[in-house]
C-alpha cells in the first residue's frame, strides 16, 4: 500500500483531545500520513514521518469527513409545489410523505438508484464521507425491501423505516399495518438493514406502536433509532433511551425528564436543523442538551419534503446561528457526534487507526464553516485514503 503525507495544514481537527488543543484536538501547522485506507500518523508537520507521496495543503484546514447519520435518499419525484406554497404562506394539502410514496412506488429500480447516487455524489463533494439512509417511501413489503437493497449497495448504514407513516393502503386499519411492519415486511427487509426506525409522533405512530416496531426489529438483530419529539412532546425520546436506541432524532420538543433521560443513557440526540429551516419550525435547543451532558450529533435529514439539503456545512452554520452551538461544538457533532450516533469509532476523527476520511477546506480554520455560510469551502476529499474530490 502507498503512504501519503498531507502537509502544510494550517489547522488540523483530529477530534482526539490527546493529540492537540481542546475537545477537537486542534493541531496548528500540522500534517497527516495515510497508509492505505487508514490514518497512520497525525500531528505537527515538523515531526511528520516520510511517505511515498505528498500533498501540499497550502495553509488550509483539514477536518474529518462529515458523518451524516440521518437521511432519506431512496425516493422519486420532488415536492417543489409543497415547499413553494409553504414559503408563500398558502395552505397545501397534496399529501406530504404520501406524495413521495406514490412517486417512489412508480419508479423503477434504476431510477431510484440513479437518484440515490446523484445525492450521494453531491454530499461527497461537500465533504460527507459516511452516510446513513432509510427506507420509508415504499410502505409495501416489496417497495421497502427494494429500497433497502438499493441502499445497501452504497452504504453499510442502512435503516429499515417501514414505520414512517401508516401506509395509505391501511389508512382505516393502522393496527394491521403495524402487524405488517413487524411481520412480513420486517422479514423481507432485515437482511439488508443494520437499523430499525419509527416515526413516533402524533399522526404517525404512538408509543405502544413504536415500541412494538422497535422490539420486533431488535429481535431480528436490528438496532433501534427513533424519529422522536419533532412536532410535539411525546414518548419518543424516553422510549429510545429505554430501548438503548443509538439515536433519538429531531429532539425539538423536550421536557426536563427527556433531557435527563438522554443525559443518563447511551442514546445520542441527533439534531436536524435543515428540517426547521425548511418548515419554519421551532429550533431545537442544542445548548440545553450540551449543558446537560448529552451527546449531540448534527445531520442533514436530506429528504424531498422537509429538508432537501445534502450540505453538512449548511447545517453547521444553522446550528451555530440558531441553536446555541459554538463552531467547535457544531463541527464535532457533524463528525464525531455522527459517528457516535452510528456507534462507530473508526470514523469522525483523524487519528492513528481511524479510517482515512479527510476534508480539505479552502480556509485556514474550521470556524469558516459557520463564518462563511453558503460558500462551498470543501476543496478536496479523501475517503478510505483515496482522493475522491479534487
Amino acid at each position: 500500500m502507498t503512504t501519503t503525507l498531507v502537509t502544510n495544514i494550517a489547522t488540523l481537527v483530529t477530534n482526539d483531545p490527546a493529540a492537540g488543543e481542546g475537545p477537537l484536538g486542534l493541531v496548528q501547522d500540522a500534517a497527516v500520513v495515510m497508509d492505505g485506507d487508514t490514518v497512520a500518523w497525525a500531528g505537527p508537520a515538523a515531526h511528520a514521518p516520510a511517505a511515498d507521496t505528498a500533498y501540499d495543503a497550502a495553509g488550509r484546514a483539514v477536518v474529518p469527513g462529515f458523518v451524516d447519520s440521518h437521511s432519506h435518499l431512496v425516493f422519486a419525484g420532488d415536492r417543489t409545489a409543497e415547499f413553494n406554497a409553504r414559503m408563500s404562506g398558502r395552505a397545501y394539502s397534496a399529501g406530504g410523505i404520501r406524495t413521495t410514496v406514490a412517486a417512489t412506488r412508480a419508479a423503477t429500480d434504476a431510477e431510484l438508484e440513479a437518484n440515490l447516487t446523484r445525492y450521494l455524489d453531491e454530499a461527497l463533494r461537500q465533504g460527507t464521507t459516511t452516510f446513513e439512509t432509510k427506507s420509508g417511501y415504499g410502505l409495501t413489503v416489496e417497495d421497502e425491501a427494494r429500497a433497502l437493497r438499493i441502499a445497501a449497495r452504497h452504504t453499510d448504514e442502512v435503516t429499515y423505516l417501514g414505520a414512517h407513516v401508516v401506509s395509505p393502503d391501511y389508512a382505516d386499519d393502522p393496527a394491521a399495518y403495524v402487524a405488517l411492519v413487524t411481520g412480513e415486511m420486517l422479514d423481507a427487509c432485515a437482511p439488508y438493514a443494520r437499523w430499525v426506525d419509527v416515526f413516533c409522533e402524533k399522526g404517525a405512530f404512538d408509543g405502544d406502536q413504536a415500541r412494538a416496531v422497535l422490539t420486533a426489529g431488535k429481535a431480528k438483530g436490528l438496532t433501534p433509532r427513533v424519529h422522536a419529539n419533532q412536532l410535539s412532546y411525546g414518548p419518543g425520546v424516553r422510549l429510545a433511551v429505554e430501548l438503548d436506541a443509538a439515536s433519538a432524532d429531531h429532539c425539538t420538543h423536550l421536557t426536563p425528564d427527556d433531557v435527563d433521560a438522554l443525559a443518563s443513557g447511551n442514546t445520542v440526540a441527533t439534531l436536524l436543523p435543515g428540517a426547521e429551516f425548511s418548515t419554519r419550525a421551532e429550533w431545537p435547543d442544542a445548548r440545553r442538551l450540551l449543558d446537560a451532558g448529552v451527546t449531540v450529533a448534527l445531520s442533514t435529514d436530506c429528504n424531498p419534503g422537509s429538508s432537501f439539503t445534502s450540505s453538512m456545512a449548511f447545517c453547521i452554520a444553522l446550528a451555530v446561528r440558531d441553536m446555541g452551538m459554538t463552531p467547535d461544538e457544531a463541527l464535532w457533532s457533524a463528525t464525531a457526534g455522527g459517528a457516535a450516533a452510528l456507534r462507530r469509532t473508526d470514523i469522525g476523527r483523524i487519528a492513528p487507526g481511524a479510517r482515512a476520511d479527510l476534508a480539505l477546506l479552502d480556509a485556514p480554520s474550521h470556524v469558516h464553516l459557520a463564518y462563511r455560510p453558503g460558500v462551498p469551502l470543501v476543496s478536496a476529499v479523501w475517503r478510505r485514503g483515496v482522493q475522491v474530490v479534487s
